[in-house]
């Protein structure tokens, strides 16, 4: 019978002869806390997290704890400890905290993600226990890919301990590596089982690691809420002096916007083109890269904020003079809105920045989708940017460091 047919028709016939969809759906959901002290004897909010789906079993788990937190609380490790201890009838901790590297030394390739992914299969972490990460952005990044790929997916609790990963990319659903040179190049989309914000974490951190964790919260200000933004902008001294109420609003409603747009921004897992929330990251993330990471995250975003603020201006989308006012709000939560990399040139003599670009468009699938302002709190997607408006918002960055 189908033989009988022109070629196109015997096409679509087996096409409709053979073609099943399955459709299914999965609802996600995890409780974000902002709490302090977490590993005091009198806080329970850890063990009664661990014991939410089965409150009668004594719940199995491994920690890994950031290096940079050592220095600031040298008993820390004793103290996760003693916590375990005092809930024994609750919790197993399978070993003693393992200390792993923090910054982007851990998200390097796959020796410490394999040594991370070892301890788990010697200590029997299966399905149903808890693989705990206390630490930075990058080591929850790192942790939460090995418990998103190992048995294909083991229960992940984060403990953000800087302002970046407490306002923004601890309370999400990324995990990853770097590699082949690639920031995430290898990483997954896996919400974890809960995320416990401490403020005593944060407020034990160097002064440069204070601030930078604030760019995220300008960031999503900008494009998602102008009442934050003058909010940010009316108390911006308490934030640069690290007062407590005011940094810690900033993560609580800079965390509170990142997770509305996660959950009804429509692309949780960005399958799609565009990455509404990552106003200034194409510049950002190559900077980092051309600095060898001694740019930190935030202040990358900063500078790519200010970039894409008057690169806005110059593309006729924000009134003239907000660029001022956005790059005046970051100088004075202790930014610098320059580095000599965005005059960075390759041997044949274009500016390696730009490479930026293509980079951040073949992240996406092909398609450019970069954010920018058309006024503060109101972001809008554009799929192209003019190179020669790019190099003259670095030309303004720089005269107006010089000045």
């Amino acid at each position: 019978m189908l033989m009988e047919l022109p070629k196109r028709r015997q096409e679509e016939a087996w096409a409709s002869v053979n073609e099943h969809w399955q459709r299914f759906s999965v609802a996600f959901e995890y409780p974000v806390y902002f709490t302090e002290g977490v590993f005091r004897s009198s806080n329970p909010l850890l063990w009664q997290t661990m014991c939410r789906l089965e409150p009668a079993k004594r719940h199995r788990a491994l920690v890994f704890v950031d290096d940079g937190l050592l220095v600031p609380r040298p008993d820390l490790l004793d103290e996760i400890s003693a916590y375990a201890a005092l809930n024994r009838t609750r919790l197993d901790f399978v070993a003693d905290p393992i200390v792993v590297p923090g910054g982007e030394r851990i998200k390097d390739g796959f020796h410490y993600f394999e040594g991370m992914q070892r301890s788990l299969l010697e200590h029997h972490i299966d399905r149903h226990s808890y693989v705990i990460a206390v630490g930075g952005g990058a080591v929850l990044d790192a942790v939460g890919l090995v418990a998103a790929t190992t048995h294909r997916g083991v229960r992940h609790i984060r403990l953000p301990s800087t302002v970046l990963s407490q306002d923004d990319s601890g309370i999400g659903v990324k995990n990853g590596v770097n590699n082949h040179g690639q920031k995430n190049f290898v990483g997954t989309f896996a919400p974890p089982f809960a995320v416990l914000n401490d403020i005593e974490f944060v407020e034990v951190l160097e002064r440069r690691d204070k601030i930078a964790g604030m760019a995220e919260a300008v960031k999503v200000a900008l494009i998602r809420d102008r009442a934050f933004f003058n909010w940010i902008e009316g108390n911006v001294e308490a934030l640069a002096r690290f007062d407590r109420a005011a940094l810690s609003y900033l993560i609580r409603r800079c965390a509170e916007l990142h997770m509305h747009q996660i959950a009804h921004g429509g692309d949780p897992f960005e399958s799609g083109s565009a990455r509404p929330l990552d106003y200034g990251h194409w510049a950002a993330h190559k900077l980092e890269g051309l600095t060898n990471y001694d740019l930190r995250h935030g202040e990358a975003v900063a500078i790519g904020i200010a970039l894409d603020t008057r690169y806005s201006v110059l593309s006729g989308l924000l009134a003239d003079g907000e660029d001022g006012r956005i790059c005046r709000l970051l100088e004075r939560l202790g930014f610098a809105i320059w580095h000599e990399q965005l005059e960075a040139l390759s041997g044949g003599g274009d500016h390696v920045i730009l490479e930026g670009l293509r980079d951040f468009r073949e992240h996406l699938g092909g398609e450019l989708s970069v954010t920018l302002l058309r006024e503060i709190g109101v972001g809008i997607e554009v799929h192209e940017m003019q190179e020669s408006l790019v190099l003259q918002a670095i030309s303004w960055l720089h005269r107006r460091q010089a000045s």
